[in-house]
């Protein structure tokens, strides 16, 4: 999209225009381009629904205030991995376009982290679709993520374990 810093980029895939699309960036993302991009476009092929999760950072876990995460990733294989999860979710769902964005770097309270968005026929099929693409990139995508608090550093796992990182 415009003026964003992508890291990697790949150009979507598409077939009999349904688009699976994979970014990593240290940017934040113009939701409203890709929230138009997307449903003109499917709305031609009578598609009526589309769902956008946006996950962002905690500004609290426990009783620690959270300072910063840091995001890093193995990029090729990560987008890599999102790709295949959005072509599973198409086959899976019956949906149109899935389109996974995630963000690296470090990050604050209150920004965002992951960006998902999924058209369909129906808000069902959409709804489902996003839910898996977010459990399997959460669980699978060698993205690691190194939550900076008050109360000491944390690596945080797919599942939400944290494990505390020793001091050096």
């Amino acid at each position: 999209m415009r003026g964003m810093r992508l890291l990697y980029y790949r150009q979507p895939l598409v077939v009999n225009e349904m688009v699976v699309e994979a970014l990593i960036t240290r940017s934040e993302l113009n939701v409203n381009e890709y929230l138009e991009k997307l449903s003109r476009a499917s709305s031609r092929d009578g598609c009526g629904a589309l769902v956008m999760f946006m996950g962002f950072v905690k500004g609290l876990v426990g009783e620690g205030s959270v300072n910063e995460l840091i995001y890093e990733a193995y990029e090729n294989y990560a987008l890599s991995k999102m790709r295949e999860i959005g072509e599973e979710a198409v086959k899976k769902f019956g949906v149109r376009d899935v389109v996974v964005v995630h963000r690296v770097g470090n990050l604050r309270p209150g920004d965002p982290t992951i960006y998902i968005f999924v058209t369909a026929k129906s808000r069902g099929e959409a709804f489902k679709a996003a839910e898996y693409v977010l459990e399997r990139v959460k669980h699978e995508v060698p993205i690691s993520k190194l939550e900076v608090r008050s109360d000491g550093e944390f690596w945080v796992l797919g599942d939400g374990r944290r494990i505390r990182r020793p001091r050096t």
